[in-house]
């Protein structure tokens, strides 16, 4: 027996709001459809949207950490990895100051995410220092 849904969602990519179904095929993420009668979108789709389910399952999506040891990467857990992520940032902030630091973010990233990275830009380690490269 096929278990096929659709599951209306917004698109993660931009603030307009458009909306898309998921396309799940026994559990699986397989392609998405604009929402027709939707009144932002109007059943279309920008190329994001189209495209908005295929990182979930590629073959080359990294699906654990990965750390530089002797010139080469090597998996990691991800409380190792966060550590030393925590670590490099104390130590260039406590050395340089905040405003050595900056961020950059991608269009590729949900609005969720991008926002996280700003929050952790300026709420924890204290500078504006951040872009991204779809503003406008």
């Amino acid at each position: 027996m096929i278990d096929y849904k659709n599951i209306l969602t917004t698109c993660p990519y931009c603030g307009t709001g458009c909306a898309l179904h998921l396309q799940v095929l026994d559990g699986a993420l397989v392609g998405v459809l604009p929402a027709k009668g939707h009144p932002i979108s109007e059943g279309g789709l920008c190329i994001k949207g189209w495209n908005a389910h295929a990182f979930v399952n590629h073959k080359d999506r990294l699906r654990t950490p990965l750390i530089r040891k002797d010139d080469k990467f090597v998996e990691a857990t991800w409380d190792e990895a966060l550590t030393l992520v925590a670590n490099k940032l104390t130590a260039v902030k406590s050395e340089s100051g905040a405003d050595s630091i900056g961020f950059l973010t991608s269009a590729k990233c949900t609005n969720e995410e991008n926002y996280l990275l700003q929050k952790l830009a300026r709420a924890v380690i204290g500078t504006n220092n951040i872009d991204h490269c779809a503003r406008l």
